[in-house]
């Protein structure tokens, strides 16, 4: 997830974040992907997205898994990518062998797992020598505009949101790729931002609410200023490791 997530993860707010997803992706990342015939699980595949933006990049054929907790965006994302599509609903962090998988990817989601999640997703990627390409994994930085004093403090309050119940989430790249360097693999970053102008006034609107809901959650005490954003940037990550 991108910052915070007003709606869960309604597919109102999967639409409406993925033309944003689309631009902020490293494509340069997709090239130094070994080619061939192509076997791809998408983990928290949610409505699609990473698969259509991912498809016309990577050579055919292609086989789609497509692993999500909610049956209803599993159903959605097989009739929207392209290729054979399969799908699962088991525990993305509790994939076991992936014989036979060419590529692991998810999109936002790094920070949404804990350590131990981590380390398991890891080990299953290295034990069956599977290519992982995460992508849209927030940084914990996130200019306003226009900017407020209280942004600092929110910022902090917010991050601590995401590192509720162990998870790490703005911690959680640096961590994947700690743990890939472990195994001796070569972990390739990218900077991912989300630029927000005038014409994703709905998202950023939208985001912002969700970002300002999370942070209140965590500090009721927060002052929040009253304005209308016209111009945000959220930094992210793209992750590519490789054996």
């Amino acid at each position: 997830m991108t910052a915070a997530d007003p709606s869960g993860y309604a597919p109102e707010w999967l639409r409406l974040r993925e033309p944003a997803d689309a631009a902020a992706r490293a494509a340069d990342l997709v090239e130094l992907l070994p080619t061939g015939p192509a076997v791809i699980r998408d983990l928290g595949c949610g409505t699609g997205s990473m698969g259509r933006w991912l498809s016309g990049r990577l050579p055919g054929p292609q086989r789609w898994i497509l692993h999500d907790r909610d049956p209803r965006l599993v159903e959605i994302a097989a009739h929207s990518v392209p290729g054979v599509v399969e799908s699962s609903t088991e525990d993305v962090t509790r994939l076991g062998d992936l014989t036979g998988t060419t590529l692991v990817t998810a999109s936002a989601l790094l920070d949404l797992l804990t350590a131990a999640e981590i380390q398991r997703l890891v080990k299953s990627c290295v034990d069956a020598h599977c290519p992982a390409l995460f992508t849209l994994s927030v940084t914990g930085s996130a200019e306003l505009a226009p900017a407020d004093p209280a942004d600092a403090a929110l910022r902090e309050a917010f991050n601590d949101h995401q590192r509720r119940e162990g998870k790490l989430g703005p911690d959680a790249v640096a961590f994947t790729v700690a743990e890939f360097t472990r195994y001796g693999w070569t972990v390739h970053t990218r900077p991912s931002p989300w630029r927000l102008g005038a014409e994703h006034q709905d998202l950023i609107d939208t985001w912002y609410r969700g970002y300002v809901a999370a942070a209140q959650e965590q500090n009721p005490t927060l002052a929040v200023p009253a304005r209308q954003l016209t111009a945000v940037t959220v930094h992210h990550q793209d992750l590519l490791a490789l054996a």
